[in-house]
Parts: C-alpha cells; sequence; structure tokens
C-alpha cells in the first residue's frame, strides 16, 4: 500500500471511533568557547528520509497541493485526537497504545490492518519511527517528550500550516537554476540540487532564536580554504567582552588575534575589558580547522546580512534534533561534499584536490566558473510526491498559527509521565 493510500484509508477506517475532536550537556571544551565553537563530538549522521525531491520544486507543490485536501478531510471528519502523555517502547503493554494506533493510521504512518493489541509491538515501533522522521525527530521509535508533543498537535493546525506553506512553496516555482543550493532554515538543513534532483542532503546548525538566520536570495561565487575569520561586531559584545572578562588568555588560546585600524596587533592586555574599548578594535582568529570557527571552510555568500555557510570545527550538533545554535550562519554538515558540489564545474578541484587542500591547511580562494543560486528560505511544512507529509517546528515564529509548536532548547522538553 502506498503511503499516500494508506493516509487517506487510514482516515477513512478511524473516522468512526475518533471519541472527540482535535482540541548541552557538552562539556569541557564547550564551557570556555563563545557560542561560535561549541564541542560538538557526537555522531553527525542526519536521519532523514531518502527522497531525491527537492523542498523547492514543482513536484512539492504538487504534493503539498494534494496533501491539503487530505488534510480538510481528516479535519472535515473530526481530526485525529490525542495520545495520552505516556513513556511506551517496544514491549510495553498499555491501554494508551491503542490510543496512539488510532493516531498513527489517522495520518498514515500505521497500516490500518496492523492489529488492535495493547502491545507496542515492532508494527507500532516502525509506525512512530516513520512519525518521527516526519517532524525532524530523531527515529527512536519510542515516545518521548518531542513525539507526544507532536502527535497533538490538532489536524487543524497542521492544515493552516500546510495552507500558509503552499504559499511560499509557488513564490519558489519558477526557475531556480539548473544547479542550485538550497537552506531551509526551521528544518535546519541544505540541499544541493542539480537537474531538479537533490544530489546531496546536509543537516545545518542555523541561527538561534535571538540572532536569526535571514531569508533571502543569492549566489554562491567562492569557497575559501583554511580561512581567517574576523569577528563581527555583534559577536564581540555580546560573546567576546563577557568571555574575556571571566578568562584573560581566552583569547591566545583560541588564537584571536586584536588589530588597530592601523593594522597593528594589540595586546589583548592592554585593552579595558570592562568598557566597550574592544568594539573599537578587529578581532581575527587565525586559520586552522581544528579549532578556527569556520573550521576548513567558508563559502562566500554576497548580500547584505553578513552571514555565509561554512565548515564547524565540532560537529556532535548535526546528530541532534536542535540545531538552533549560531549567530545568523549556517553550518554545514559533511561540507566537503557541499564543496565538490560547488566545485565540480571549476577546473582543477575535483574531490582528491579538495581532500589534498583542507590538509594542507594553506589559505587558497576557489572562485566558481559558474555562480550557483543559493536559496535561504522558511518551510515548516510541505510533502513530497512519496507520500510522506512533513512539519517542522516554527522556530521564529513566523507562521503566526496559534498552536504550532516551537522547537525548545535541550532540557525545556515538557516532561511526561
Amino acid at each position: 500500500m502506498s503511503a499516500r493510500a494508506l493516509l487517506v484509508t487510514g482516515s477513512l477506517a478511524l473516522a468512526g471511533l475518533l471519541a472527540a475532536p482535535a482540541a548541552q550537556a557538552q562539556m569541557n571544551f564547550a564551557q570556555v568557547q563563545a557560542e561560535w565553537a561549541q564541542n560538538y563530538d557526537a555522531a553527525t549522521t542526519m536521519r532523514v528520509q531518502r527522497v531525491d525531491t527537492p523542498v523547492l520544486s514543482r513536484e512539492t507543490l504538487a504534493a503539498t497541493e494534494q496533501t491539503i485536501a487530505r488534510y480538510a478531510d481528516i479535519v472535515a471528519r473530526g481530526g485525529w485526537g490525542t495520545v495520552p502523555n505516556a513513556r511506551l517502547s517496544l514491549g510495553d503493554r498499555s491501554p494508551a497504545v491503542m490510543d496512539l494506533r488510532r493516531r498513527l493510521i489517522m495520518s498514515g504512518d500505521l497500516d490500518p490492518t496492523a492489529g488492535s493489541s495493547e502491545v507496542f509491538d515492532s508494527f507500532v515501533e516502525a509506525a512512530v519511527r516513520r512519525f518521527q522522521s516526519r517532524h525532524g525527530l530523531t527515529a527512536t521509535g519510542a515516545l518521548n517528550a518531542s513525539t507526544i508533543t507532536a502527535l497533538n498537535i490538532p489536524a487543524q493546525v497542521r492544515l493552516q500550516q500546510l495552507e500558509l506553506n503552499v504559499v511560499r512553496l509557488r513564490s519558489y516555482s519558477g526557475d531556480l537554476g539548473q544547479r542550485h543550493v538550497i537552506v531551509n532554515i526551521p528544518a535546519a538543513s541544505v540541499e544541493a540540487v542539480a537537474d531538479g534532483v537533490v544530489a546531496s542532503r546536509h543537516a545545518a546548525g542555523v541561527g538561534k532564536i535571538d540572532r536569526q538566520s535571514p531569508i533571502f536570495n543569492s549566489r554562491i561565487i567562492e569557497v575559501n580554504f583554511n580561512p581567517f575569520w574576523t569577528v563581527p561586531a555583534s559577536i564581540i559584545r555580546r560573546d567576546l567582552i563577557p568571555k574575556m572578562r571571566q578568562d584573560p588568555n581566552y583569547l591566545t588560546d583560541m588564537r584571536i588575534r586584536i588589530y588597530n585600524g592601523r593594522g597593528e596587533e594589540v595586546d589583548p592586555r592592554t585593552v579595558n575589558w570592562n568598557s566597550d574599548e574592544a568594539t573599537r578594535f578587529m578581532f581575527r582568529q587565525d586559520p586552522g580547522g581544528e579549532f578556527n570557527s569556520m573550521g576548513f571552510v567558508r563559502i562566500n555568500i554576497p548580500n547584505s546580512h553578513g552571514v555565509f555557510m561554512h565548515d564547524t570545527p565540532a560537529r556532535g550538533i548535526f546528530g541532534e534534533d536542535f540545531r538552533f545554535v549560531s549567530s545568523g550562519c549556517v553550518r554545514v554538515q559533511s561540507v566537503r561534499d557541499l564543496i565538490e558540489f560547488l566545485l565540480a564545474e571549476t577546473p582543477g578541484w575535483d574531490r582528491t584536490q579538495i581532500d589534498a587542500t583542507f590538509r594542507s591547511g594553506e589559505r587558497i580562494d576557489a572562485r566558481l566558473s559558474r555562480a550557483v543560486n543559493v536559496y535561504w528560505t522558511y518551510i515548516t511544512a510541505w510533502a513530497t510526491p512519496d507520500g510522506l507529509v512533513h512539519f517542522r517546528d516554527d522556530i521564529y515564529q513566523r507562521d503566526g498559527i496559534p498552536g504550532v509548536p516551537m522547537a525548545k532548547l535541550p532540557g525545556e522538553e515538557e516532561v511526561v509521565n
């Protein structure tokens, strides 16, 4: 049974059964750094569906339009109800499993023929994994607080999300370029697209709630290997000065140098860190992928926001659900694959040369033979031609729809008994 047929069949099969309508523990190194160089040493595999349809495409737009009709039908039939606040996993037995089965069938995650047992069996576990993947959650297959929260978002709210985002998708339905890159901020993901097909997909670290990544279109023109990093004034004020007040050796340890207006290096000990004097200097971090905030590479994107895409010296964030951690720039998982894509049409820059340049530590700028379009977008709901319907939290509260969840920092999740 196809995913689309499963969703329709599930909504019809259970319409009459619903009783009511839908009503950093990263310590040590991280603690001595500002936010731009956290300790990301965990696994870096992004658990996403293996689909080659870009989020910005005519196919995604058409699938989302069709999904709106299906969700409108679910809403008209009373929604999909709620599940109890109960932590459940494979092998557990509970009456709550029956509610969970009904809910998963309604959203097309569980086949209606999977049985009606109170046991949390392998069918339910697989359905929970599927649901989690569609909502950008780590696919554990077990019920946790974030999964229960997502399950209990009313169908009416999800329908409104789809209706809002289909308008956003239509605005990108024109020719985006034969080769382009898409950053979907709420999904904290990056897609490299060639000839309408996703060539590679990457987890990303994007802007914090109070330091948001902007929405804009531009062109990628250059790749900077082993770059210096010039600290933006906002980070000097918000992060660097407080760090120096706590630890006078911080700049030295992080290999960040201070320069005055004449280009002369300034001794950090001569700066009054209890005033705003530091904001009058330039701060530049030496190249070095193991400690430089850009990692081994920066992707140069001309724009008025002063943001770009880059590697990071520590990568554990890519294995987390919450990846809203930067000061507006976008950190890219498996960045070498993206660099290979960007430089594919630039002579002399095959994967062997890229890897060698990473190892060398040499400061090299590679200008693309042909610029690649890039789109920083904000899509919180979409469907793909395989029938999967995806939702993400409205991290920056741009949807304006009551009831849409907003991602929480790790440790802030609702406690579930």
